[in-house]
C-alpha cells in the first residue's frame, strides 16, 4: 500500500474512532435524559390501563414509515401503550448499565421510545445467548448487528454465512431515506462502516473457485473424532460406539487418520481377510457394523464431503485476531456450497468450538469476551444428536465461557435447543414466532412461559412483532436477567446484502492465512501404512506360495530325477547282463572254435579213449578214487 493510501486510511480510521466516541457520549447523554423525564413524569397523571401496541399514536408524534417517534416527542410514548411511565422508566433504568455495552435499539411502547435504549453489556456477552425468530423476522441482520458492534470494541466474531448475505458485513452499507428516518426514530445517529473481515470456506474453495469463497478450514479425522463423525453419518447408539472402536484401534497402531480415506482404509483393512484377527481382537465390532460404517462413509465423501478433512488442519487460535486499528477481525465461514449438507456445516462449526475448549486457556470473567461464536441454524446440530453428544456440547458451553468465549445460538425457535443448553444463555433476542399449528401454538406458550413476569402479553406481541423488532432479556452487570423489552432494533452499518464476488476474491488473494492454509498436504497416513502393510503381507504372501511352490516343483523333480536313475540303474544293469551274457557267449565260441583246430599226434593220443581209460586206472591205484 502506498504513503498515500495509508494517510487516508488511518484518517479514516481516527474519524470512525472519534464518531464512535461521540455516539458513545450521546448515548449516555440519551440515558440521562431518559431518565431525568421518567422521574418528572411520575408526578403526572398517568392511566392504570393503557391502549394495546398497535393503538393509534400519541397527537404530538411525528408519524414515519416505520411509525416510530422522534427524540423530542418519546416522553409521550408512554400514554401509547401498555407500559406506564413507571414501568418505561424502570426498563430504561434497568437497560442502563454503566460499562460498555452493544446497542440494540430502542424499547417499543406503542411507539418507539428513542429515549429508552435496550442494550447488552459487552462484559456479558461472555455468558452466552440466543437469537430466535421465524424466517424472514431479521435474525441475520441482528446477527450482523452485534458483529459490528462486538468488532468495534475489539472482540473477535465468528460467524458462518449460510445465504451470503451476511458478507455485506465488510462493505459500507447504502443509506436512503426510509433507513434514515427509521434510525432517527429510535435515536441511531446511522453512518455506513465497514468491519474488518477475514473469508473462510469448508474444505479448500478459494478465491474464484465457486460459490464458497475463503480461505480453506479443514480438520483431520482423527482430530474431528467420533462423536462428532457419528452425528454427520447418521449412526445409532451401537454403531457410534463401534465407531469409537475403530479410532481406538487407529490410536493403538499408530495409524493417523487424517482424511475419510485413512478412516476407509482402517475399515476396509478390518474386514479384510489380513484384519480378521485384529478385528476379533476389538470385541464390540462386528463385522456386519464395520461394514455399516463404510457404506455410509463411502456415501458421505462422494456426496462431496471428503474435501473437508485434511491437512493442513486449522488451529482455531486464528479466530482471535484483531486488526491493526484495534477492531476485533469478523471471521465469516462461507458455505452456501454445503448448503445441501446442513448437518455436516453445523457439526463442523461444533467442532471449531470443541477445539476452542480444548486449546484456549482458562481466563476467568473478562472486561470483554476474546471471540463471540455465533451458531447458526442451531436446530440442525440437535437434531436426532444422541445423549452423548448432547452432554459433549452442554459441558462446553458450561465452561468455555471461562476460556473468554460467548456463544450465541441462532435459530426459529427456543424449543430447536435443549433445555439443558438453554438454561446456559444469558441473553435473548427473539424475533416473531408463528402459531400456524397446534404444535407451533404449545411452543409459543412454552416459549412465553421462560420470560420474566412483563407488562406484555408476550403470546400475542411475539407474533405481531414487525421485521426488526424482538423481545429482549438480557444478563445485567450484576449477574441478573433485565425485564423483557419490546425492542425495535438498530440497523447494520455494513451492507445489508452479499459483498460483491470480486471484493471477496479480491480479500481472500490478499488474507495472510491463505499461504498457511491455501494447500493441502498429503502426508504418510493410515492409507499408506496400511497400504503398505498389506502390500507386503501379499508379497510375504507370494513368496511363501512361490517358495511352496518351488518346493513342491522340487520334490517332483526329485521324484522323476530318482526315477531316471532307477531306470538308468536298471537299464545299466540289463546292459551289463546282457554284456556279460555276449560275452560268455563270444568267449564260448572261442573255446569251440580252439578245440576245432588240428590237434598235435601228442594231443591225439592223450585225448584219445584208451588213454583215458589207462590214465584213469593209474589215478585209482595210486590214490584209491575215481575223482580227478
Amino acid at each position: 500500500m502506498s504513503d498515500p493510501t495509508a494517510e487516508a486510511e488511518l484518517a479514516r480510521l481516527r474519524a470512525e474512532a472519534e464518531l464512535a466516541e461521540a455516539r458513545l457520549q450521546a448515548a449516555q447523554a440519551r440515558a440521562a435524559l431518559a431518565a431525568a423525564e421518567a422521574a418528572h413524569a411520575v408526578s403526572a397523571p398517568t392511566p392504570d390501563a393503557a391502549p394495546i401496541p398497535d393503538a393509534a399514536p400519541a397527537p404530538d408524534a411525528a408519524p414515519t414509515p416505520d411509525a416510530g417517534t422522534s427524540g423530542p416527542s418519546a416522553p409521550a410514548a408512554p400514554s401509547s401503550g401498555p407500559l406506564s411511565v413507571d414501568e418505561v422508566a424502570a426498563l430504561t433504568d434497568a437497560y442502563a448499565f454503566a460499562g460498555p455495552a452493544l446497542d440494540l435499539g430502542a424499547l417499543v411502547n406503542g411507539e418507539a421510545v428513542a429515549s429508552a435504549q435496550v442494550r447488552i453489556p459487552l462484559a456479558m456477552t461472555n455468558r452466552h445467548g440466543l437469537v430466535a425468530g421465524a424466517t424472514g423476522t431479521g435474525k441475520t441482520r441482528t446477527l450482523q448487528l452485534l458483529a459490528e458492534q462486538l468488532s468495534a470494541h475489539g472482540v473477535a466474531v465468528f460467524a458462518a454465512d449460510i445465504k451470503g448475505d451476511l458478507s455485506g458485513v465488510a462493505t459500507p452499507g447504502e443509506p436512503n431515506e426510509k433507513l434514515l428516518a427509521r434510525t432517527a426514530a429510535i435515536g441511531q445517529d446511522w453512518t455506513a462502516a465497514a468491519s474488518p473481515t477475514e473469508y473462510f470456506a469448508l474444505g479448500g474453495s478459494t478465491a474464484g473457485s465457486g460459490a464458497s469463497r475463503g480461505v480453506p478450514i479443514r480438520a483431520t479425522v482423527s482430530g474431528f473424532g467420533p462423536l462428532l463423525l457419528a452425528k454427520v453419518l447418521g449412526l445409532n447408539a451401537t454403531q457410534e460406539s463401534s465407531l469409537g472402536l475403530v479410532f481406538h484401534y487407529a490410536d493403538r497402531e499408530g495409524l493417523a487418520l487424517v482424511d475419510l480415506s485413512d478412516l476407509r482404509a482402517v475399515l476396509s483393512f478390518l474386514t479384510s481377510d489380513e484384519g480378521k484377527a485384529e478385528l476379533k481382537e476389538l470385541g464390540g465390532l462386528s463385522a456386519a457394523t464395520a461394514g455399516v460404517i463404510l457404506r455410509e462413509l463411502i456415501t458421505f465423501a462422494d456426496a462431496g464431503a471428503d474435501v473437508f478433512f485434511g491437512e493442513p488442519e486449522f488451529d482455531v487460535s486464528d479466530l482471535l485476531r484483531t486488526a491493526p486499528d484495534g477492531r476485533g477481525i469478523i471471521s465469516l465461514l462461507e458455505v452456501p456450497g454445503v448448503a445441501d449438507q446442513p448437518t455436516l456445516f453445523s457439526t463442523f462449526l461444533m467442532y471449531l468450538l470443541a477445539e476452542l475448549f480444548e486449546v484456549l486457556p482458562e481466563v476467568g470473567d473478562l472486561d470483554k469476551p476474546k471471540l463471540v461464536f455465533f451458531f447458526d441454524e442451531a436446530h440442525l446440530l440437535f437434531r436426532d444428536a444422541s445423549k452423548d453428544f448432547i452432554a459433549a456440547i452442554t459441558q462446553t458451553v458450561r465452561l468455555i465461557r471461562s476460556k473468554g468465549v460467548g456463544v450465541f445460538f441462532v435459530t426459529q425457535t427456543p424449543k430447536d435447543v435443549p433445555g439443558d443448553v438453554l438454561a446456559q444463555l444469558g441473553s435473548r433476542v427473539q424475533h416473531a414466532l408463528r402459531a400456524f399449528t397446534p404444535d407451533d401454538a404449545r411452543a409459543l406458550r412454552s416459549s412465553v412461559r421462560t420470560y420474566p413476569t412483563s407488562g406484555y402479553d408476550l403470546e400475542r406481541v411475539l407474533q405481531e412483532l414487525g421485521t426488526g423488532e424482538a423481545i429482549v432479556t438480557v444478563m445485567g452487570e450484576k449477574g441478573a436477567p433485565t425485564p423483557v423489552a419490546w425492542t425495535r432494533l438498530r440497523a447494520p452499518r455494513g451492507l445489508m446484502s452479499p459483498t460483491p464476488a470480486a471484493a471477496i476474491d479480491a480479500a481472500v488473494a490478499a488474507s495472510v492465512l491463505l499461504p498457511a492454509y491455501g494447500t493441502s498436504i498429503d502426508r504418510e497416513s493410515a492409507r499408506e501404512i496400511l497400504t503398505a502393510r498389506m502390500n507386503a503381507a501379499h508379497e510375504a504372501f507370494a513368496a511363501e506360495e512361490a517358495a511352496k511352490e518351488k518346493a513342491k516343483l522340487d520334490a517332483e523333480y526329485a521324484k522323476q530325477q530318482a526315477a531316471i536313475d532307477k531306470a538308468r540303474a536298471a537299464a545299466d544293469r540289463k546292459a551289463q547282463q546282457e554284456y556279460d551274457r555276449l560275452l560268455r557267449r563270444t568267449a564260448g565260441s572261442t573255446r569251440t572254435t580252439s578245440r576245432r583246430a588240428p590237434k598235435t599226434p601228442m594231443e591225439q593220443i592223450l585225448g584219445s579213449k584208451s588213454a583215458d581209460t589207462l590214465l584213469t586206472g593209474v589215478i585209482r591205484g595210486l590214490f584209491g578214487t575215481g575223482r580227478r
